[in-house]
């Protein structure tokens, strides 16, 4: 396919991804209803291993021992923020959630200070205390305490965010591809592991097709799909662009909550809402597209 075409695809392609990502924090909720945690997990990432590894045979070639043990590391990250966020999302609604785990984006740059001790600037401290206010808004009720839900969902946040981290200093050199491989297949034998000693496996449920319609969903859509669409439109479009179409995943996850889960949503929820987009806009993107856009009105 040209280069022409390719950059044409590319918004698209990020847009569909972050629609997948958003749609799935509902499906996942309905799916919770009948399927353990961790036996979801394991279904979802086992496929995505399999589904991802038998897409990219050609880069079977680069493999090298070394990818075991990055690929252990990083889907242990992942494994731990999925699970984390699961069973938030089981005592919080489908919108908070998409919204509380979004704020992963606006705590990369400080545990990247930790790790790589590169300050954070500006943009990533106004996101801050933008995100700060807004996880107030949406998560503190009238005694001003968060319900488990919501507190475990901002938790997954903080391993979403360990995980790029951990993502950033394992991958240079390797092909992201076939990393992401064995990082399903590690977060996938996490899960199964955890299934088998904390859960009964669900055998029943998984003969029911309105059970196997959303996981078929959520492993080869959510998990592989999207994944591939993010991956290809990140390659063909500009960063900024990029971040901002990336973080309507979260917006997406509150449309499709309230249209689909009737979930309700009330003024102080939408403007904490509103404020983590911004700063998650904001760390992501430090407003470039708004400078690009000023530059040229004054030229």
């Amino acid at each position: 396919m040209s280069e022409k075409m390719m950059r044409k695809l590319a918004k698209p392609m990020l847009f569909a991804a972050a629609f997948i990502w958003g749609s799935s924090f509902f499906i996942m909720k309905d799916a919770l209803d009948e399927l353990p945690v961790q036996y979801l997990l394991a279904i979802r990432f086992t496929t995505g291993a399999v589904l991802l590894g038998l897409f990219c045979w050609k880069k079977w070639k680069t493999f090298t021992p070394d990818y075991l043990w990055r690929g252990a590391v990083i889907g242990a990250m992942l494994y731990i923020a999925y699970s984390v966020q699961t069973y938030g999302l089981a005592l919080t609604t489908p919108s908070k959630n998409a919204f509380l785990t979004a704020v992963y984006c606006v705590l990369v740059p400080f545990l990247y200070w930790a790790f790589a001790k590169i300050r954070p600037d500006r943009y990533n401290v106004i996101a801050a205390v933008l995100c700060v206010a807004g996880v107030g808004l949406v998560s503190l009720s009238g005694d001003l305490t968060v319900n488990p839900g919501d507190g475990l969902t901002l938790i997954c946040a903080v391993f979403y965010a360990m995980h790029i981290v951990a993502v950033a200093k394992v991958s240079p050199g390797k092909d992201i591809y076939l990393l992401t491989v064995f990082q399903f297949a590690f977060a996938g034998v996490y899960a199964w592991i955890g299934g088998v000693l904390t859960e009964t496996f669900p055998a029943q449920a998984l003969t029911r097709l309105e059970i196997l319609l959303p996981l078929a969903y959520l492993a080869v859509m959510a998990t592989t799909v999207a994944l591939l669409f993010q991956n290809v439109g990140q390659v063909w479009s500009d960063p900024a662009s990029a971040s901002v179409i990336l973080s309507l995943e979260s917006v997406f996850g509150v449309l499709c909550s309230v249209l689909f889960a009737g979930d309700e949503v009330n003024g102080r929820m939408l403007a904490g809402f509103a404020l983590i987009f911004v700063a998650v806009v904001c760390s992501e993107t430090k407003f470039s597209f708004m400078r690009k856009k000023n530059d040229f009105i004054k030229s």
